[in-house]
């Protein structure tokens, strides 16, 4: 479902023309086809969303309100409590370790929070730096989560993927799984494996046929030996505990991920949004539906309309797919020796002959989360209507901030 530009730019501009910019929209109808697009991809498996790429709770609500999703994975201890107080979820997996300590300490101190939320592991050593905040027999059991490492590892030291957890081996996983469960104070209920390399990294990179090659021939023999690694890591695994989840995959490899026996559940929500670095993937390819908009300020020259703001950028390699685009009207581009700068961004093309003082171009971000970080509310588009809808920051959470 792609909506004609020229009708989703009217629609975006009168939605919001009492406005001023920046502005952020995201429009609903994409927003609800990418996500029934992920549940039919999903094959049945639940899909636990993804708070890091949302970062707005009424967007979170939305999506949790569909029968394919349950649960969030947060991305960090005090986001995750600050959900379950919320009434948002009752089922929240931390996707990384944590060492907050006034979080650590209020969610021993919470019942309910600690039934509701389960804290990402891979070495004994952050079960010792819980222990320090509040030692066992003073707190209910800390629910744990094994993250297995999901790189690939054809040979000697090279090493495919991200540098995420030292846990790659089922044997490894054994071993730790032992020493979890013996320890008073905590519970092992999962497993997670993140298999970046898949799930966050597109296999047709515009403009570069080679290295799209050299993407999915890595991803070819990559996924084959994570599906045999993690299923010996669960059967590992069940030797010492009952595991309630085993969590794979992204809004990248959702149907990949799936289709894996040893997994209970996937997790997305890059894909809602639809942001530009999945336009490099050939599985599949959400709608656009999170954008934002800049004012035309000035026009130094015939060919050139320069926008107020606009450096936005995503987080990552420091090179052009972590760059916004302008997307609407059609056929801008930068000015290569300026780019996106925090005050202003001059772009160029036949159209920008065409732009006027107080005229729009709308953007996409490279990312989907990440936007939020620059605008307190979303103005949720339903037909020819805007809602605002706070974000995190909006909220006054800057949880990575």
């Amino acid at each position: 479902m792609r909506a004609d530009p020229t009708s989703l730019q009217r629609r975006l501009d009168e939605a919001t023309g009492h406005l001023e910019t920046p502005v952020a929209a995201v429009d609903l109808a994409a927003f609800d086809d990418n996500a029934a697009q992920l549940e039919a991809r999903a094959g049945g498996k639940p899909i636990r969303v993804a708070s890091k790429s949302v970062r707005c709770r009424p967007l979170l609500e939305r999506v949790l309100a569909r029968p394919g999703w349950h649960g969030v994975m947060a991305y960090s201890l005090p986001e995750a409590i600050w959900l379950v107080r919320a009434g948002v979820t009752d089922d929240v997996l931390v996707a990384y370790p944590t060492v907050n300590r006034t979080a650590i300490t209020e969610l021993a101190a919470d019942e309910k929070l600690s039934a509701a939320i389960s804290v990402m592991v891979d070495s004994v050593a952050h079960l010792d730096f819980i222990d320090r905040v509040v030692p066992p027999g003073n707190r209910p059991d800390v629910r744990l989560c094994l993250e297995l490492d999901s790189s690939w590892k054809p040979a000697g030291p090279l090493h495919v993927g991200v540098r995420r957890s030292p846990i790659h081996s089922a044997a490894q996983a054994s071993a730790l799984a032992r020493r979890l469960v013996a320890r008073p104070g905590f519970k092992l209920v999962g497993m997670m494996s993140y298999e970046a390399q898949i799930a966050g990294v597109g296999d047709a990179p515009p403009r570069q046929a080679l290295r799209g090659r050299a993407i999915r021939l890595m991803q070819a023999y990559s996924f084959p030996e994570l599906v045999r690694r993690r299923a010996e890591a669960v059967a590992a695994l069940s030797e010492h505990t009952d595991l309630e989840f085993v969590n794979g995959g992204g809004t990248g490899s959702v149907a990949a991920t799936s289709a894996d026996p040893a997994v209970t559940e996937v997790t997305a929500g890059s894909g809602l949004y639809g942001p530009t670095l999945f336009d490099s993937y050939r599985n599949w390819r959400p709608t656009p539906a999170a954008f934002f908009a800049l004012s035309v300020v000035r026009r130094p020259a015939p060919g050139i309309a320069t926008l107020h703001g606009g450096g936005w950028i995503a987080s990552g390699p420091a090179d052009q797919s972590r760059l916004p685009q302008p997307y609407l009207p059609a056929g801008l581009r930068f000015k290569p020796d300026e780019g996106p700068g925090e005050v202003q961004t001059p772009v160029l093309g036949r159209v920008a002959a065409t732009l006027r003082p107080g005229d729009r171009v709308w953007f996409r971000h490279a990312k989907a989360g990440e936007l939020c970080e620059h605008v307190n509310e979303l103005q949720l588009i339903d037909g020819g209507t805007a809602t605002p809808a706070p974000t995190y920051r909006g909220e006054g959470h800057a949880f990575l901030g």
